[in-house]
């Protein structure tokens, strides 16, 4: 499944895609708007994939500390504030898929 489909998805379907992975699931639920579904469900996700999702969970929170926490674990640098929520969440599916 492709970033844009996903997204797609998340604007028009009431639930997600069947047969995606934890990981696109929790990024389709956090676009769908249902951002504590998504948080509980990134917690599950093993590595730095789910540490990744969590660090910009928290990012677009607006919760920076926590954040940089995540984005540690993730291995991630924090990404600048020229880099837009939308920018981040096609940046994190598209490596995740």
């Amino acid at each position: 499944m492709t970033t844009a489909d996903l997204a797609r998805s998340a604007q028009t379907d009431d639930s997600p895609p069947a047969g995606i992975t934890s990981a696109q699931k929790a990024l389709w639920l956090v676009k769908a708007g249902r951002w504590h579904d998504s948080h509980e469900l990134c917690n599950d996700i093993p590595g730095t994939a789910g540490s990744w999702i969590h660090a910009y969970l928290h990012r677009e929170e607006g919760d920076l500390g926590n954040a940089s926490y995540w984005y540690h674990r993730a291995e991630k640098d924090i990404p600048s504030q020229n880099l837009s929520l939308e920018d981040e969440w096609a940046q994190i599916t598209s490596a995740l898929s």
